[in-house]
């Protein structure tokens, strides 16, 4: 029983020491910092967002996060968290408006999702015909895509036709690289 005390005891001591280091071990905000800073972006602007995630997401990310320094322990900054919510940062984006988008995505994820999904990929297969010397022309953005390109037959408004053709109506190369 004695052994278990002792071993007890020497694991809170270490604990308690962790604790204190990990404390002291965060950096300091600056003096020129404004009022209730919480931390520093890449860019050299400061947030004063209650937390560490996405505080800086329009400004390459967090340098150095300050909010650890407020308070000994965390449980004054989670519970001051609430509290420094509706405080705007010092940067133009407001707290608010990132935490606003990713709720409205999440609560409307399968309807944004495809849309999102077909921006940046092409789906997966391509429409019926094409081939040698026949360009896709997407009829929404009027862009034709060369065969082989990751578009090629696969927007969702489009149609095969000669490049020659293509150009005749109107239509541009996709980033100005013509096919022939």
């Amino acid at each position: 029983m004695f052994q278990i005390r002792k071993i007890h005891t020497a694991l809170a001591a270490s604990l308690a020491a962790a604790l204190l280091l990990a404390a002291v071990s965060f950096a300091q905000v600056p003096a020129d910092a404004p009022a209730g800073t919480t931390g520093l972006c890449k860019d050299g602007s400061y947030t004063s967002a209650a937390s560490k995630r996405g505080s800086c997401s329009g400004h390459k990310g967090v340098q150095t996060w300050y909010a650890a320094s407020r308070g000994s322990t965390a449980a004054p900054t989670s519970a001051a968290a609430p509290a420094a919510a509706p405080t705007q940062p010092t940067f133009a984006a407001p707290p608010t408006a990132p935490a606003a988008g990713p709720a409205q995505t999440t609560a409307a994820a399968p309807a944004t999702a495809p849309a999102t999904n077909s921006s940046s990929t092409p789906p997966a297969t391509m429409a019926p015909g094409g081939g040698p010397g026949l360009v896709w022309v997407n009829k929404s953005s009027k862009v034709y895509h060369c065969q082989g390109d990751r578009w090629y037959g696969k927007t969702k408004n489009g149609a095969y036709m000669s490049e020659a053709d293509a150009k005749a109506e109107g239509d541009r190369p996709d980033h100005g690289k013509a096919c022939s």
